[in-house]
């Protein structure tokens, strides 16, 4: 297939490299020229603008972190609605609001092509070897036609329907779930401190009892215990960005979640401790702050 990829941060450069790999031919643009180095001794296409890596592509796919970001890539003069010919399909895997990906959603319509929706769910060592979870969106022949490319980056396929706002809203009500299973898991590890038990004992609990298997406690928890939240697979500012995207779509659908709320207080302290770049198992630091613990 012919295919663009925008966006080559830490997780778009692996699912990029992964498709190169795959034997199809691949355009990148990144707004970052120095993102696209590691593509410049291989037979990626490195374009130098998005008009130009959208240039006869039959899907291209954007791995970008702000709504903003993506809104300017796809809507403004010489983006991607503009740019992308007929039929093509544009192939969204950032997390974006539910608003977002109907604008897009709309404009790629009137422009002759088709919006997917394909949220990624894993960290960026999963999106280099191909194990990511995806959940694609969208309609049904769309899909089809990007079977090749899934199975090159994931390892699992959670089909959400014909809608692509059915995949943004999957994403986001994993992303809640997850946030707050950071935040209590933050408050565990503090109230066990309090008692003088130590945190490996607590993760040992949790990882071999209630929740074995689970990945986020394993993860996550382990980063806790062992305190190298400058490891980063998923910073609080992302946290952050998420978590209000997350409010938003909550509020279009008028579903209360208090849970989601004590995480995003969680996140804001965190912030104002100067914690913004540090992985979001940092939360549990922050809940140490609170606990008069650090």
């Amino acid at each position: 297939m012919r295919v663009g990829f925008i966006g080559l941060g830490r997780m778009g450069k692996g699912m990029a490299q992964r498709i190169l790999g795959g034997g199809h031919e691949l355009s990148v643009f990144d707004v970052f020229p120095q993102a696209t180095a590691d593509f410049r001794s291989t037979k990626a296409h490195i374009a130098a603008s998005v008009e130009e890596v959208c240039r006869e592509r039959e899907v291209v796919i954007t791995m970008l972190a702000e709504d903003a970001a993506i809104r300017n890539v796809a809507l403004a003069s010489g983006g991607m609605c503009t740019s992308l010919p007929k039929g093509a399909i544009h192939m969204v895997s950032g997390t974006h609001g539910i608003e977002t990906i109907r604008a897009l959603e709309a404009a790629h319509a009137k422009a002759g092509q088709t919006l997917i929706a394909v949220p990624v769910l894993g960290r960026p060592d999963l999106a280099a070897s191909g194990q990511l979870g995806i959940i694609p969106a969208g309609p049904s022949e769309s899909l089809k036609q990007c079977e090749p490319l899934f199975s090159l980056i994931s390892r699992r396929v959670f089909m959400a329907g014909s809608k692509p706002e059915s995949a943004s809203a999957m994403k986001l009500a994993n992303n809640a779930v997850l946030g707050c299973a950071i935040t209590a898991m933050g408050e565990g590890y503090s109230l066990i401190r309090k008692y003088g038990v130590a945190p490996q004992v607590l993760y040992e609990v949790m990882t071999e009892g209630l929740f074995a298997g689970g990945i986020a406690y394993i993860g996550y928890g382990k980063t806790m215990v062992d305190g190298t939240y400058d490891k980063v697979g998923s910073p609080i500012t992302i946290g952050m960005k998420d978590a209000h995207l997350i409010a938003a779509a909550a509020a279009v659908a008028r579903v209360p979640m208090p849970s989601h709320d004590v995480y995003i207080q969680r996140l804001l302290g965190a912030i104002a401790h100067g914690d913004a770049d540090l992985d979001q198992a940092a939360l549990a630091r922050e809940q140490a702050r609170a606990s008069g613990i650090e």
